[in-house]
């Protein structure tokens, strides 16, 4: 569950500068200390983020993040800010707006935070006319912020004034979010911001759950890096849930994937949370509020990028194709989705240049790159920045060409197209230069359809059997269609009819069962035996049912790599003779040598002095 009404928990995050009574303002609200460690207690300043909740008498609840108000501990604020709702920004009414409010401001505005509330405190130790000039400087630093039109409230956490009708906007806050929220919003995940050990109960870890409810009993994927967790128990402010629908959660997690969890990590369900060191992004340009300039990242400068409760250096180079886009590259994996909220800052000054969006996780490289047009670009930039996941997925597949989605790869309709016409192509040409075929062997077939793939579109290594399977889905449609036939392992052009014979067919079937055998006869002796023409010969060959290693040397293509695995299993015991073959063979120095020079030229074997080796190309072994 959530809250009283099953919807999540909205999180609401402070803001504003030190010493500007944050902390006490929710204690004042909550009745709970945020300030959590010895030290920011002994020095009276949030130095981590904390964390408090407020129960509404109705059973509604809201979750806060207190985050420092420190120049010096931003990088801390924004793991908090990070993974907010919503924001209360606080200004001290006998100090104003001072660099850090504004500074917050800012962050809060990149981020596109644009629920929430201000409250002026302090108000007990100032005359109303301060009350009020503080109000205008407030309101006027808002109108130019994602914040522009919250309310401005006032309030003293020491007398207790105002305290009501800022409990009273917040849940007018929780109220208009919360129904947004309850629509679920792809993906689930818990941006990591604590992690500590309980004596007796394993590893605990702390975020603001996302997207969609979680289960106890639920496992969880780690990003970056993949590892599994099982969540043993969900903690909900110290009190154990079965299952909770978002906002503030602790897990009691177990696994071999717990040990390496730290901050920054996010656990999901999720296939959209990935673990990457390269982003798209759309950029927004910090905007200037008060004091505080605004500036530009600037393409090849070091930059910070805080994206939920992780930070990462990065470089930039915008996108020629789309100016407002940019490819970040990242010094490490960090994890994030299509339609993420992140900010980028200069590392030397702090200062705030960009709020950022994260359009495409895993940016189209290599080949793929001659389909970056602009049109493409804006229909992606524009499908994540609505929302709109299917419309997402179809701009991302056509902007990249093809898209690995869980079990399958989704092919642009003009690769598909391209691909087709490969097929086609195949099977006409070996027609016309092998009329008295059985066709194109299947496994050509396939390979010219994965060919052309490659040569449109970038397949990443570890989508290699998913390419495959697109190739023989190609072909299975050709044939469903009609545009091929099939015959056996073969395929033909419809149009071109059946030029075999029965007695040509049947004179290849001779000659290729004549060649099935380790040392075989020479190939005109063995073709005259059977009364097979040298167009026969050339029809099996160019189906690919004998291999030929000379003028006069054939096996039949079973047969052929039978041997050819005898020799790669015998090499990978130890350096493989020429003798040790003959022997394992039975046949003679003719024959082997033969086999051998064939695999040394396809890199299959690798001659040195002492014998054959397992070459560059040779199958790589798989331990069951």
């Amino acid at each position: 569950m959530g809250d009283a009404t099953g919807l999540p928990t909205v999180v609401v995050g402070t803001a504003g500068h030190i010493d500007h009574g944050k902390t006490s303002l929710l204690r004042a609200l909550t009745g709970i200390d945020a300030d959590r460690l010895p030290e920011e207690r002994a020095r009276g300043m949030t130095i981590d983020v904390g964390y408090a909740h407020l129960v509404f008498p109705d059973g509604v609840e809201i979750d806060f993040v207190d985050v420092p108000g420190h120049d010096r501990l931003i990088g801390n604020m924004l793991v908090g800010a990070g993974e907010i709702d919503a924001a209360m920004l606080v200004v001290a009414a006998d100090d104003g707006p001072r660099p850090q409010t504004m500074e917050h401001l800012q962050l809060l505005d990149a981020l596109g935070i644009s629920a929430g509330l201000a409250v002026v405190t302090k108000v007990d130790v100032v005359e109303p006319a301060r009350v009020a000039t503080v109000v205008a400087e407030v309101t006027t630093l808002l109108a130019s912020t994602s914040l522009a039109g919250a309310p401005i409230l006032t309030a003293s956490s020491l007398t207790g004034e105002g305290i009501a009708a800022v409990r009273a906007a917040l849940r007018g806050v929780r109220d208009g979010l919360a129904t947004v929220l309850g629509g679920g919003g792809r993906p689930m995940r818990l941006a990591i911001d604590r992690v500590f050990a309980v004596k007796g109960r394993g590893t605990v870890v702390t975020g603001s759950l996302r997207g969609g409810p979680l289960e106890h009993g639920s496992v969880l994927r780690r990003e970056p890096g993949g590892g599994e967790v099982r969540v043993r128990e969900i903690q909900v402010r110290n009190q154990p849930r079965d299952r909770h629908e978002g906002g503030r959660t602790a897990l009691n997690v177990a696994g071999a994937g717990a040990v390496a969890l730290e901050r920054g990590n996010v656990l999901t369900t999720d296939p959209a949370v990935v673990g990457t060191d390269r982003l798209l992004v759309d950029l927004r340009p910090a905007a200037p509020i008060g004091s505080v300039e605004g500036r530009a990242p600037k393409a090849g400068a070091l930059l910070r990028l805080h994206v939920g409760t992780d930070q990462v250096d990065a470089t930039m180079r915008r996108v020629a194709a789309r100016p407002s886009l940019a490819v970040l590259t990242l010094e490490r994996e960090i994890a994030t989705f299509a339609g993420d909220r992140a900010v980028l800052r200069e590392p030397a000054s702090g200062a705030v240049l960009a709020g950022v969006r994260v359009i495409d996780p895993e940016p189209v490289r290599g080949i793929s790159r001659r389909r970056l047009t602009p049109d493409r670009l804006e229909r992606l930039a524009s499908a994540v920045s609505r929302g709109d996941d299917p419309e997402a997925t179809a701009a991302r597949v056509d902007l990249h060409g093809a898209v690995a989605h869980g079990s399958t790869m989704i092919v642009a309709s003009d690769v598909e197209e391209a691909l087709r016409a490969a097929a086609l192509d195949a099977v006409t040409t070996h027609h016309r230069e092998a009329p008295v075929s059985a066709g194109l062997p299947l496994p050509r077939a396939r390979a010219a359809v994965l060919r052309r793939l490659r040569q449109l579109v970038t397949i990443e290594r570890r989508n290699a059997a998913l390419a495959q399977a697109v190739a023989a889905a190609v072909i299975d449609a050709l044939i469903a269609g009609g545009s091929v036939v099939r015959a056996g392992e073969a395929l033909r052009d419809p149009a071109a009819g059946t030029a075999m014979s029965s007695e040509l067919e049947a004179a290849m079937g001779r000659l290729e069962a004549a060649l099935s055998v380790a040392a075989p006869p020479p190939l005109d002796e063995a073709a005259s035996r059977a009364g097979c023409p040298p167009e026969g010969v050339r029809a099996l060959a160019a189906d690919g049912r004998i291999v030929r290693l000379g003028p006069d040397l054939a096996w039949a293509t079973p047969t052929y790599h039978r041997l050819a695995a005898l020799a790669l299993e015998l090499a990978r015991e130890g350096p493989l003779t020429p003798a040790a073959y003959r022997d394992a063979t039975g046949t003679s120095r003719k024959y082997v040598m033969a086999i051998l020079e064939d695999l040394d030229r396809r890199g299959i074997l690798r001659r040195t002095p002492d014998g054959h080796e397992p070459g560059p190309r040779a199958p790589k072994v798989v331990s069951p």
